[in-house]
């Protein structure tokens, strides 16, 4: 988009759920391409760590909680002068696969992770850069935000309702000079997956190193798009899926 112009060098970028897997490998990559970056997770010793490494910052943030996310953007202002690149990365599941023995704390912490973390990453961070001219955000959906993903319907709940949000919001956005996409990964090589992994390996489901997926995000924001949802599928390019939209406007044919 125009106030990036496809360039990271100098950019400042925040990444969320940094500490580990896909963050971690954004983050890797947003510094390499010359980005000054603000490492967040919610275990604070995980961001610093990643921080340490490229030459970034480390900051610990509860995505679920508002108020931190006021906080947090506020200290980046301070410290690094503007926001340009925001990841919402930071993500969970709850490895339920029958609502009916979903508990509380599954869904709540679920919600405040995937759902949350989103709407209020999105409102803080869109506010410091409606303030700067333009920015670019970018979060993690999933595969499951655009298809049924029956061993998890909550965690496939909330990255459909992240899809929806990314559409939706472009365009009040847009007037401001910032865009927002989402990436919609298929399974991904990364602590998320825990236990699961030896058992896909086994039946031959081909996973996604985290760095494929830092790439994307790079194709993404400089591809200056905005309201689209980028499938990164195994062995394949990213691409913006196109989705189905139905003619509400047009006249119901006649019965004869």
């Amino acid at each position: 988009m125009a106030a990036l112009d496809g360039l990271f060098e100098g950019r400042v970028a925040l990444v969320t759920g940094g500490g580990s897997g896909i963050g971690a490998a954004v983050a890797r990559r947003l510094a390499a391409e010359g980005a000054r970056v603000v490492v967040a997770d919610i275990v604070g010793s995980a961001a610093d760590s990643v921080a340490d490494e490229i030459g970034g910052r480390g900051v610990a943030l509860d995505v679920g909680s508002a108020d931190a996310w006021s906080d947090t953007i506020s200290g980046i202002l301070a410290a690094e002068g503007g926001l340009d690149v925001v990841h919402l990365n930071a993500g969970v599941s709850t490895g339920e696969g029958d609502p009916t023995l979903l508990t509380e704390a599954q869904y709540r912490r679920v919600m405040g992770a995937n759902l949350d973390g989103v709407v209020y990453g999105t409102r803080a961070a869109a506010g410091a850069m409606k303030a700067g001219g333009g920015g670019a955000i970018v979060a993690t959906a999933s595969l499951a935000g655009i298809i049924a993903f029956a061993p998890d319907p909550i965690y496939t709940l909330t990255k459909h309702a992240v899809v929806g949000f990314v559409r939706s919001s472009a365009l009040a956005l847009g007037a401001y000079g910032i865009s927002i996409n989402c990436l919609c990964p298929a399974v991904v090589d990364t602590p998320l997956i825990g236990e699961a992994r030896d058992r896909l390996i086994e039946v031959g489901l081909p996973l996604i190193p985290p760095s494929e997926i830092a790439d994307a995000l790079v194709t993404v924001v400089r591809g200056g798009g905005t309201g689209e949802a980028w499938t990164c599928l195994p062995q394949r390019p990213p691409e913006p899926w196109t989705f189905a939209t139905p003619e509400i406007w047009a006249p119901a044919s006649e019965s004869t």
